[in-house]
C-alpha cells in the first residue's frame, strides 16, 4: 500500500494532473492520512529518503528509516489509474461514515444462518441494505475468496456468469466486469456491472469496497442492461475471542435501471427491487458458505 501511495503522490506532482484540482485535492488528503498513520506507527516500511515533495504533502518533516529507498517513477501510474484509485477510496470512506455514524436502520428480514439485514434510506445513495452475520471461516479464507479469486466465483456462485478483472492498479484495486446469469422468471432480468473494487485493511478488518465506473473499450452487452453499484462494502472482521470465525458486514445500493425493461415491458415496482437487493445478498451468502464448506481442508 505504501508503494500506491508513493506513486500517487508521484503522479499529484506530474503534470498532466493540472487539469484536474478536486481529483488531486482528494488524492493528497488520502495520501496525508496514509503517510501520517504510517509515521505515527513508526512503521519500517517507509523509505529512508522520501521526496521533499512528498513531505510537503504531508505537512511535517520525517524521520530516516534504516530501509533502503526506492526509486520512483511518476510514468508508473497513469490519471486515469489515479481516478480509479481515487474512486476507490471514496467509497471506502463514504463506507466508513455510514458504518461509524449512521444508526437509523430499519429492520428488514431474518435470513439463514442467523443473518439479519436491515436498510436505511440515505442522500445520495437511496436504500442501503446491511447484511450481518457470523461465518465459521478465517478472515484470510474469505478475502481470498471474494478478492484474490473474484474471477473464479461463478464457479460456485450460480447467480454469476463471468467475472473478469479487467485493469490491476498496484495490489488493492482492481476495475472489474460482471455479468449475472439469465434467469427464467427473472423479473429484473439479466444485468452486467463495471466497477471498482478497492482493499484496505485497517487494524484486524479487512474492508472490500466497490463502486460503479466508467470504461471507454467496454460496450453495452447485448441482452444485458448496465446497471451500477452505487456502493458495495463488505467488511471482515475476526471474531473476537475466535479468529476462526469471522463478523461479516455487508453494505449494497444497487441502481438496478430496473424501468429500463421488465418481462411485460412496464415498470418494476420499488417494492420489488427491495425485496430483489436483499434476497441477492443472502443467495450470495449461502452459495459462498456451500463452497467453503465443500472445498474446506480434512
Amino acid at each position: 500500500m505504501l508503494q500506491a501511495t508513493i506513486k500517487l503522490c508521484c503522479g499529484i506532482a506530474h503534470d498532466p494532473l493540472r487539469h484536474l484540482p478536486g481529483l488531486k485535492t482528494s488524492a493528497i488528503a488520502a495520501v496525508q492520512q496514509d503517510m501520517r498513520g504510517l509515521i505515527e506507527r513508526q512503521s519500517c516500511c517507509l523509505p529512508s529518503k522520501i521526496p521533499h515533495s512528498i513531505q510537503s504533502l504531508m505537512g511535517k518533516e520525517t524521520a530516516p528509516c534504516p530501509e533502503p529507498a526506492r526509486d520512483i517513477n511518476p510514468s508508473q501510474i497513469s490519471s486515469v489509474d489515479l481516478s480509479y484509485i481515487t474512486q476507490g477510496e471514496g467509497a471506502l470512506q463514504q463506507a466508513l461514515s455510514i458504518l461509524q455514524h449512521h444508526s437509523s436502520w430499519q429492520a428488514e428480514m431474518m435470513l439463514d444462518a442467523g443473518a439479519t439485514v436491515s436498510s436505511a434510506a440515505l442522500p445520495g445513495l437511496g436504500k442501503v441494505f446491511r447484511v450481518e452475520v457470523v461465518l465459521a471461516v478465517p478472515v484470510a479464507r474469505l478475502h481470498q475468496e471474494l478478492f484474490e479469486r473474484m474471477e473464479q466465483m461463478p464457479q460456485w456462485n450460480p447467480t454469476l456468469s463471468q467475472v473478469k478483472v479487467l485493469h490491476r492498479i498496484g495490489t488493492d484495486t482492481l476495475v472489474t466486469h460482471e455479468v449475472t446469469a439469465p434467469s427464467p422468471g427473472n423479473l429484473v432480468g439479466q444485468r452486467d456491472f463495471v466497477s471498482v473494487r478497492h482493499r484496505r485493511r485497517r487494524e484486524t478488518a479487512i474492508y472490500l469496497v466497490g463502486t460503479a465506473t466508467h470504461v471507454e473499450l467496454l460496450p453495452l452487452q447485448e441482452g444485458c442492461i448496465r446497471a451500477e453499484s452505487r456502493l458495495s462494502c463488505i467488511v471482515l472482521q475476526p471474531l473476537a475471542g475466535d479468529p476462526g470465525r469471522t463478523r461479516f458486514t455487508w453494505l449494497l445500493s444497487m441502481d438496478l435501471k430496473a424501468s429500463a425493461t421488465t418481462l411485460s415491458g412496464g415498470w418494476i415496482p420499488a417494492s420489488v427491487i427491495n425485496r430483489v437487493l436483499p434476497q441477492s445478498q443472502a443467495d450470495f451468502i449461502k452459495h459462498l458458505c456451500q463452497h467453503l464448506s465443500a472445498t474446506a481442508c480434512p
